[in-house]
């Protein structure tokens, strides 16, 4: 289903993910100084999972604007019953492009952030009726550029945060064309470890390589 900002927690497959993801980052031998996530229920219990198989009890930081794209009337909806409605064009286009935006969720809809207790402390102007990756881009970007990006410079980092948020972080990093970025595939539970050198991205590769995808050369 389309969940955005619905708060969802994991599934089975998701917790076994999320171990697995912490057994990698373990065997490597990478110490983690820093942990953020979102706000949300699933990438939250993702980083604590992980941190308790290393071990680390260190506190971490949320941020709202590392959320999921929020989907806007899609939300909630099932994924393959509405490509069959609507096409699987549109659905796509609604999933991976640019600067379309589906329609705006309505405020009554229990689905919709403000009528969600995890986002009462997100204030009430920033919270969207729905986004494009455009939109979800820009939150990131301004969250890594605040938050991150002066501190790779002598720490490692683990963010815990979801597919649209994620795709968005990659597109800044990898500086790939917003014509280009319906190609990303980000696949879950699977740790991308990134590579700086003066702020500048020198590496990327996934640890898990059997459920790697295809990463766009920067």
């Amino acid at each position: 289903r389309f969940t955005g900002w619905v708060d969802v927690d994991l599934t089975d497959k998701g917790r076994s993910e999320a171990k697995k993801a912490g057994t990698l980052i373990k065997n490597k031998g990478i110490s983690i100084d820093l942990y953020y996530s979102s706000l949300q229920l699933r990438a939250n219990n993702t980083l604590e999972i992980i941190q308790n198989v290393l071990n680390d009890e260190k506190d971490y930081f949320k941020f709202w604007q590392i959320n999921e794209r929020h989907y806007g009337a899609l939300t909630g909806l099932n994924k393959i019953e509405t490509a069959k409605k609507l096409g699987e064009k549109k659905v796509h286009e609604f999933r991976r492009s640019w600067n379309i935006k589906p329609e705006p969720l309505s405020k009554k809809s229990p689905y919709h952030p403000i009528n969600i207790e995890t986002y009462n402390n997100v204030p009430k102007e920033k919270i969207p009726d729905c986004e494009s990756l455009e939109d979800t881009y820009e939150r990131v970007i301004q969250f890594y550029n605040k938050e991150v990006k002066n501190k790779i410079k002598d720490k490692n980092i683990l963010i815990s945060a979801h597919g649209n948020s994620i795709r968005s972080l990659c597109k800044y990093l990898f500086n790939i064309d917003k014509e280009k970025i319906s190609e990303l595939e980000i696949p879950t539970g699977n740790p991308l470890i990134l590579n700086f050198e003066n702020s500048k991205l020198q590496s990327a590769k996934y640890l898990d390589k059997n459920r790697a995808k295809n990463l766009i050369k920067f």
